[in-house]
């Protein structure tokens, strides 16, 4: 039986107790499942946590219906999309930063998904390297 994102999470949702609208919206090699929601906060959670956690449950409850369904991305009333805005803007300030003053700019730690963000914003900069080093006591690295 193929999966069907869309009205998986929906459903997901319904059983947590979230009333809430999902929209799906093809990606390259992914979907984007956009959720309208009253309650968004309780659903992107702190720093975006609860939302990662939901995307992992989605893609997983997915996956065991159809391991072929393509991988999709969650995301609540333009919160990932805002982040996403954020963190290019940091990248392209530290690069400036560098440019600057010649130093090293060092952020705090990011998630894997962060981290290839910041990247990416900076991977066409030819004056630029970017870099991870590990953060003891944690999963995070930071981004240089």
């Amino acid at each position: 039986m193929p999966a069907e994102p869309q009205a998986t999470l929906q459903k997901l949702l319904e059983l947590l107790g979230f009333p809430s609208t999902v929209e799906q919206h093809p990606m390259e090699d992914s979907l984007l499942l956009d959720v309208k929601a009253d309650d968004s906060g309780r659903l992107i959670g702190r720093q975006g946590q609860t939302l990662s956690d939901l995307q992992y449950i989605t893609n997983r409850l997915l996956f065991q219906q159809d391991p072929s369904v393509p991988k999709v991305m969650l995301d609540v009333s333009g919160y990932r999309a805002q982040a996403r805005e954020a963190l290019v803007k940091k990248a392209k300030d530290a690069a400036e930063k560098v440019r600057r003053w010649g130093d090293v700019v060092e952020l705090e730690p990011l998630s894997a998904f962060d981290r290839r963000i910041i990247h990416q914003a900076l991977r066409d900069d030819p004056g630029i390297e970017t870099h991870s080093v590990e953060v003891e006591g944690t999963e995070k690295k930071a981004r240089r």
